[in-house]
């Protein structure tokens, strides 16, 4: 329980969030990874509890490997899009329970929201 996969070809960004989740949140297990390609063999790994994707990448975007994740059987309540776009292009293209959340990777603000399925998916961890 706990299982996060981080898909992001910034690997600074990654670094971060995957370090923040570790040092915030002792239950979650977190995992990366910079190339969309390889990544894909990790959606297919059984027990991921949350997939927070990059939309753009290179080979690969977002919205690729959010159609290979949901084909493979990972819940679209389970996906999380991370973006630098603006909202309003975040939820034309990923309207209101597409997926978990649409989030601008920048926003100060979005942090929160973070927080609160970080939160949530501790109490489920600590259960």
């Amino acid at each position: 329980m706990g299982k996060i996969l981080i898909i992001d070809d910034d690997e600074a960004f990654s670094l971060f969030l995957s370090n923040y989740i570790r040092d915030t949140y002792s239950l979650l297990q977190v995992e990366t990874c910079s190339n969309p390609l390889r990544a894909l063999a990790a959606v297919k790994k059984k027990g991921l509890d949350l997939l927070i994707v990059d939309l753009e990448m290179p080979m690969l975007d977002g919205n690729k490997i959010y159609r290979f994740a949901t084909e493979a059987g990972i819940d679209k309540k389970r996906i999380i899009i991370l973006s630098g776009r603006d909202a309003e292009y975040l939820h034309e293209h990923f309207p209101l329970g597409t997926c978990l959340a649409v989030l601008n990777k920048y926003e100060a603000k979005q942090k929160a929201v973070l927080d609160m399925i970080f939160n949530s998916l501790q109490s489920k961890a600590a259960g």
